[in-house]
């Protein structure tokens, strides 16, 4: 028998809603926080379900408070069958139920890695080309010679032609680790680079993490790979994975799957339609279509196994999906032969299935047309060896290309930030994700679409926003509450913003590998469409933080469109909008037309901040590898100091303002300490905030100081900024979480003055505060209303409150209602709505602040601050 603690029972919800609760045998891994000294390091933790059953459960921390105590733990569970609609985790001792559970067992060699889940055996190799040696099921090799592909298109301008030449690499192992070892959960990472074929040349750093569920038949990877390549000359023409597929049996009994807009194609190689498929053979040709087993006696169906053997062989399979609204499915026969048009359709699932008598593989890759162009292939069918490839870029269409929109900055124009021209690709990553799931016979239908299903949108478990907000889980910020009309007013706003985008997402398109997950910036109300084109505000690329509005509208919900919707984004940019290696390692690109085109590369753009929000609530190792490496962000700024275009090379290594550059360091160093208990950061946080508090002005300046990346030291510069930067990046949230953190009374009172002054006149702020005040400082009045929330909460300040509310509900975004216009039929290329006058910026910072005060000050809402509603 087990034993659980009543004080510490967490409830579980899947994500969606009870009613979405798995259907099918799968492994799923989540986070819990911890409010300060309630969990430590080495206590044991159970998962049961509502009717008290236990369930095999395994627990890690990934981040801890300063006394030692866990911060946020990590969980991982495998059902085998269908799973509770409810479930708790609990502190006390596991039932003997729980090593019921077969655990996972992993054996090493010289050559590879054998991970064996009590269903299925999976050899990862330690060298060589073939990541994914062999896959085996009831030992039956389902899977083998598993490698990396990638299609290099050369191309060079010679005078008026442009020569273009193809160059083929796979995958060269340089490491195989196991990160975790089970019981429940295995993670193997893979390193190597993509090797040419024919030479020697090596480039494209790839990670493959491949996760291992007890009990389960599939297995889940993430594929991630750096550019580091000439955006000039080197194109990649396609890139994904390979895996070759036994296949035995009668080609008739071989079958190929490809997920369309609801359903499934659905053949076989040698199917058994002929213009005598009549009677009997109609029912024949029904079981194989379903994936039945089909047989014939060699002297009753002797003609029709004639015309069967006479009929054509579909040898080769491919689903393109070229455009988010677009895929097509062809076939042929053999190499030299047309391609066939089989089916075409919208948005493809992104499913593939190919298997003969003894079973085969289904392969799913996540965001599968969001991310166009990809394509699934299938070859060799008729052989005794068939190939099974995901490619991530399909080489059908035209080759990436990654160079800059102009060979000019266009600064004054189009807002893009510097005169230099450092648009590069170099360091910038993608990953994609996919599942491989063995199956002994030919899946039905019904199967495959759950398996679409779990694929697309994976199972994950979360608390309800109650707990969150309980343990202060990523700082200060409100639930939803709709107890009286103001709020509801406020409510309803914060929903109809999240609600445009989404559809905005849709409606203007705003998908592709390297653009799905980001937002544009700014709204064109002439051309009816956002300003894709001009410089500074196309993508958004984490400028104000949306990153930061989306999690915290999920935790305070709970809403699964919301947690996709933030999931995508952090995906997105903490890989495409941040440098992985190179000269700008750590730093990303502030927003532009091309995601990494503008010229100023920041630690804003890149930092933990924004991104630990999905590595706590899911435990994505690859997060928490971006987590690590953005750690000495602010070592970079000495090769690129983010005021060198106001001042030149001084005395001081570098500068940093203290918000946005100081405060993303901090993120990034509060994040590291958190996770490693590396006391060296929380050192450097602290030589910061000592360094402030020796300042005339503290941080009510919000200036720009000297800086030394090697102490952490800010020097005064007597220089006030007031700049809104410092308050509209993430700053407070970061600052009032590291609040939580440090204790320390001094520390929070700093913040508090930052929001006592910041609304104040040019004449009182003259008068506190020590030096000139810049007249244009202290800007957008209402990105500061959280921060001034936050001072009113601190000294009990009805005035503060008051003003803060009044800013923020006089804004336009806090007037104007969220309403779609229709445009004329002739003023776009579709059927558009819109809303004129939008900003991301505005949206963004908006809600973060309406979701602050509502924390802070929610009972100083008075009935008169929305009296503006519905007034234009």
């Amino acid at each position: 028998m087990g034993h659980v603690s009543e004080d510490e029972r967490i409830p579980l919800h899947w994500l969606g809603g009870s009613e979405h609760s798995p259907k099918m045998p799968i492994g799923v891994t989540w986070g819990v926080p911890w409010s300060k000294g309630t969990l430590g390091r080495d206590e044991l933790l159970t998962l049961v379900d509502e009717g008290g059953k236990f369930a095999p459960v395994q627990s890690w921390p990934t981040a801890f408070w300063p006394d030692g105590s866990v911060k946020w733990s990590a969980h991982a569970a495998s059902f085998t069958s269908e799973a509770s609609r409810r479930l708790f985790l609990c502190k006390g001792t596991p039932s003997s139920d729980q090593h019921r559970c077969t655990p996972i067992f992993v054996k090493e060699n010289q050559d590879w890695i054998e991970i064996n889940t009590g269903t299925m055996l999976c050899q990862l190799n330690k060298q060589g080309h073939d990541v994914i040696r062999s896959i085996f099921l009831d030992q039956k090799q389902l899977c083998s010679n598993g490698s990396l592909s990638c299609i290099l298109e050369e191309q060079h301008n010679e005078s008026s032609t442009r020569l273009r030449k193809e160059h083929d690499y796979i995958s060269q192992i340089t490491k195989l680790v196991m990160e975790q070892n089970g019981p429940i959960r295995a993670v193997a990472r893979i390193e190597g680079m993509h090797k040419l074929m024919a030479g020697d040349r090596e480039w494209l750093p790839f990670t493959l993490r491949i996760y291992f569920y007890a009990g389960q038949s599939s297995m889940r990877a993430v594929h991630t790979f750096v550019y580091d390549g000439d955006s000039q000359v080197d194109f990649i023409k396609g890139i994904g994975i390979r895996f070759t597929l036994p296949m035995k049996g009668a080609l008739y009994n071989r079958h190929i799957r490809f997920a369309g807009d609801t359903g499934l194609f659905s053949e076989s190689p040698k199917h058994l339609g002929t213009w005598r498929t009549q009677g009997k053979y109609e029912e024949k040709f029904r079981k194989q279509t379903a994936g039945k087993y089909v047989s014939f006696d060699p002297l009753e169906d002797e003609r029709f196994i004639y015309l069967i053997e006479e009929s054509a062989t579909w040898d080769h399979y491919k689903l393109v999906q070229g455009t988010a609204d677009s895929y097509t499915i062809s076939k042929r026969t053999k190499a030299g032969c047309s391609w066939l048009k089989a089916a075409v359709g919208n948005r493809s699932k992104g499913l593939v299935y190919a298997g003969g008598e003894q079973g085969g593989i289904a392969a799913g890759v996540r965001n599968f047309w969001q991310k166009h162009p990809s394509s699934l292939e299938i070859s060799h069918m008729m052989s005794e060896q068939a190939k099974m490839t995901l490619w991530f870029w399909s080489p059908d269409a035209a080759p990436m290309d990654l160079r800059h929109y102009d060979t000019v900055t266009h600064v004054e124009s189009a807002y893009e930030g510097s005169e230099e021209m450092r648009s590069t690709p170099y360091g910038i990553a993608h990953s994609s994700e996919f599942t491989l799931w063995c199956f002994e016979h030919t899946p039905s239908h019904t199967t495959l679409l759950n398996v679409i299903k779990e694929n697309q949108s994976p199972s994950i478990l979360h608390c309800p926003p109650e707990v969150y907000h309980q343990k202060r889980a990523f700082g200060f910020w409100s639930l939803e509450d709709r107890s009286t009309p103001e709020r509801v007013y406020i409510e309803n706003k914060l929903d109809e913003l999240v609600s445009f985008y989404m559809k905005e997402i849709d409606e203007r398109r705003w998908y592709g590998f390297w653009d799905y997950g980001d937002i544009m910036h700014s709204y064109d109300a002439i051309r009816h469409t956002w300003r894709y084109d001009v410089g500074g505000f196309a993508w958004q690329n984490t400028e104000l933080v949306p990153n930061m509005w989306l999690w915290l509208m999920f935790l305070r919900s709970g809403r699964a469109d919301l947690f996709r919707m933030a999931e995508a984004m952090t995906r997105h940019t903490s890989e495409v909008d941040t440098y992985h290696l190179g000269e700008y390692k750590g730093l990303g690109s502030r927003h532009n037309v091309v995601h990494w085109g503008c010229g100023s590369k920041e630690a804003r753009i890149s930092m933990a901040g924004l991104h630990r929000y999905y590595y706590y609530l899911s435990a994505d190792e690859r997060i928490g590898d971006i987590l690590d490496e953005v750690v000495d962000a602010d070592v970079a700024t000495l090769h690129i100091d983010p005021m060198r275009h106001y001042y030149p090379k001084d005395q001081y290594p570098t500068h940093a303002r203290v918000g946005p550059d100081w405060a993303a360091f901090t993120s990034n160093w509060m994040t590291y300490w958190e996770r490693h208990e590396d006391i060296s950061y929380r050192n450097k946080i602290m030589v910061g905030i000592e360094s402030l508090k020796k300042m005339p002005n503290r941080m009510k300046g919000l200036a720009v100081h000297g800086y030394d990346p090697a102490t952490g030291q800010l020097y005064d510069m007597g220089v006030i900024s007031g700049s809104h930067l410092s308050i509209s990046m993430g700053g407070p949230q970061v600052w009032m979480e590291l609040a939580q953190i440090l204790m320390d009374v001094e520390w929070e009172k700093m913040l508090a003055e930052i929001g006592d002054i910041y609304h104040l006149s040019w004449e009182e702020k003259q008068q506190i505060l020590s030096g000139t005040v810049p007249e244009r400082g202290y800007a957008w009045p209402l990105f500061a209303t959280g921060i001034a929330a936050y001072a009113a909460h601190y000294y009990a300040d009805d005035r503060l409150a008051k003003l803060a509310w009044s800013i923020l509900l006089q804004d336009e975004m806090g007037q104007k209602k969220i309403e779609l216009k229709p445009v004329s039929e002739l003023e776009g290329v579709r059927i558009i709505r819109e809303i004129p006058w939008i900003s991301t910026n505005i949206a963004s910072q908006w809600s973060l602040n309406a979701i602050m005060c509502l924390e802070f000050i929610g009972e100083w809402l008075s009935p008169k601050d929305i009296e503006h509603e519905g007034r234009e």
